[in-house]
């Protein structure tokens, strides 16, 4: 018999939002980061309408997947960054 799996809580979603912008600031380059960061706010726009608890759920298991991409990414990206800071990095 299977059972179901409660929808993550307010606190969690919000949890998962912050650990992908903290993510995000892992990134080297500005425009991998930047990218990153309006990804995460655009797909979590997107299911903010979601009601289902079982699509709610499934939203939030591929976001926690995403993010362990998202994590590995950073980290590999890291190994092989170009070491010049990008114009919009330089600060005046």
């Amino acid at each position: 018999m299977a059972t179901a799996v409660p929808p993550p809580t307010r606190t969690t979603v919000l949890s998962l939002f912050r650990s992908f912008l903290r993510s995000a600031r892992q990134f080297p380059d500005y425009n991998i980061r930047e990218y990153t960061k309006r990804r995460t706010i655009d797909a979590f726009h997107s299911n903010k309408t979601l009601s289902n608890p079982s699509s709610v759920a499934a939203a939030f298991a591929d976001g926690n997947y995403q993010l362990q991409v998202a994590k590995r990414q950073a980290l590999v990206y890291s190994f092989y960054s170009p070491k010049l800071k990008s114009i919009m990095d330089i600060k005046h």
